[in-house]
């Protein structure tokens, strides 16, 4: 803490002399509130109780919860098994796959190789990837880096995710994207999409001539202590303790093994971690770390930079709470009653992850859970609501289950 001394100019030998008027001081604005202690116990106490309880009522087999404000840890904490073969417990060292919150470590390493000069924003893909090639030639000439971070190829939803899924090479599936018709020119409307967003993989190899996992280890996984954090199926399933993926079979949660497909786009899905570890990972996105990533960086990469009207319906907290939605660089900025939340969600066979972010609060909650339930969604919204003293909703809405609410 930095201590200012004032009233004394006689101690300092080459001050200026002082002003006979001095300008009245501009008190800063005051910080929005904190929860206080008893509070964040409460919220820790509250989201354990509903955490046992969707594994008790709803099924599923496990989970894990982190829960931040600024510098401290509210709740970090394993639930259920990694396995209901082995009935392992899940602890907060145990790795999960992070399917699409993968994404933000891309935009953040991304604007590492920026504030270095390494990598330009407006860098052309084609200027680094000569055979690259879009239908719409004046889009293929055009894209940026900052397009495919944030979802402006100009190409229709989810472009060739099932061709991935039916194990087609990414490298053959980039060279396809020049057949599709475009929706719109490059940087003019988004789409969500997992194949051309990997493409930040290979600027980061054109760029630095290392691989693009590598410069996310040695970068951001070394430098926060994220020391369970891993690429690939090898990763995941060499890591101490992991958690299975679980699918719905003959009325069961059945553990099988993790699929290799979406494996194969590192930026857009290849992230494995702890709860441990996306606690120094929130943190960091929270300002706690700026030897590691300053504030012009967190600046940079959660500015909105494109309107995503679709992300207002779906959920039940969406349609109440969000009032707008845009997408930044790997990160979704929502308009969350009022308050900006930094948001991701992931998805892939076997897993679910969500992760939110109050910046203005020093606020961050992850979940991560290996079944394909959706009802462990409802506590990151749960907690929002907590946090900023918002009327009460019941989210996760156990009371209200369906005769197929445990396939949910």
């Amino acid at each position: 803490m930095t201590t200012l001394l004032v009233g004394l100019p006689a101690a300092l030998p080459h001050a200026e002399p002082l002003a006979t008027a001095a300008a009245p001081a501009v008190a800063a604005p005051p910080s929005p509130p904190r929860l206080a202690r008893r509070e964040q116990k409460a919220l820790a106490d509250r989201i354990e109780r509903l955490a046992e309880r969707i594994l008790r009522e709803a099924g599923g087999s496990g989970m894990a919860i982190a829960i931040v404000q600024d510098d401290a840890v509210l709740l970090e904490r394993g639930f259920g098994v990694t396995d209901v073969g082995s009935g392992e417990k899940v602890d907060t060292d145990t790795v999960f796959r992070l399917a699409s919150l993968s994404k933000a470590f891309a935009g953040t390493v991304a604007a590492m190789l920026a504030q270095e000069g390494a990598l330009q924003w407006d860098a052309r893909i084609v200027d680094h990837l000569p055979a690259f090639k879009l239908r719409n030639i004046h889009s293929a000439q055009t894209l940026s880096v900052e397009d495919i971070l944030s979802h402006r190829v100009g190409l229709p939803y989810n472009t060739f995710d099932r061709l991935l899924e039916q194990d087609e090479p990414y490298p053959l599936l980039v060279a396809k994207l020049g057949e599709i018709d475009p929706v719109c020119e490059a940087g003019e409307c988004y789409g969500y999409q997992n194949i051309a967003f990997s493409l930040i993989g290979d600027m980061v190899f054109a760029t630095t001539g290392d691989f693009y996992t590598h410069q996310v280890e040695k970068r951001i996984f070394h430098p926060l202590g994220m020391y369970t954090a891993t690429y690939g199926r090898d990763g995941l399933e060499a890591s101490a303790r992991w958690a299975r993926p679980h699918i719905r079979r003959n009325g069961r949660w059945t553990p099988v093994r993790p699929k290799e497909t979406y494996y194969r786009i590192p930026p857009a899905a290849g992230v494995n971690a702890s709860v441990h570890d996306l606690s120094l990972w929130m943190r960091a996105h929270l300002g706690q770390a700026p030897e590691v990533m300053d504030r012009a960086l967190l600046d940079t990469v959660h500015a909105p930079l494109v309107a995503t009207p679709g992300e207002l319906g779906g959920s039940a907290w969406r349609r109440e709470r969000l009032r707008d939605a845009h997408y930044a660089l790997g990160w979704r900025i929502y308009d969350y009653a009022g308050h900006t939340l930094v948001y991701h969600g992931g998805a892939v066979q076997g897993y679910r992850a969500v992760m939110g972010l109050l910046p203005e609060r020093g606020f961050g909650m992850v979940v991560l859970w290996n079944s394909e339930s959706g009802v462990p969604g409802g506590l990151l919204a749960t907690a929002l609501d907590q946090v900023l003293k918002l009327p009460q909703r019941d989210w996760v809405q156990l009371d209200h289950q369906t005769p197929r609410g445990r396939l949910r």
